[in-house]
């Protein structure tokens, strides 16, 4: 989802609850394609080899390679502003939680 097309959305007339429903569906349907991925009865993809090669990524970046929301990307983007911070390309130290609407911070059901 654009991070900043999310963080434009007003918490007004429900847009609040429009982006965490995008949000949960594009985590469910990352769900759906790891599910097909893992399914070697019928390929799904045109990668040789797709049972060795999921198997390397997650054994080299962790079972949850695609991770979606704030929590698990977090040492990642505070890495990330914190260089475009030093290189200055942006005129302060920006916080994760500032790039994405704060319906998407956290999980939960729709």
């Amino acid at each position: 989802m654009n991070s900043r097309a999310a963080r434009n959305c007003s918490s007004t007339n429900g847009r609040v609850t429009l982006v965490a429903a995008v949000f949960k569906a594009f985590q469910e349907s990352k769900a759906k394609c790891l599910e097909a991925l893992e399914d070697t009865a019928a390929t799904k993809v045109t990668l040789p080899f797709v049972e060795e090669q999921l198997r390397a990524a997650r054994e080299f970046m962790g079972r949850d390679f695609w991770s979606y929301g704030l929590a698990p990307n977090r040492k990642v983007l505070e890495s990330f502003l914190r260089h475009h911070h030093a290189q200055g390309l942006s005129s302060r130290l920006v916080a994760p939680e500032e790039l994405f609407h704060p319906s998407t911070h956290e999980s939960f059901a729709i």
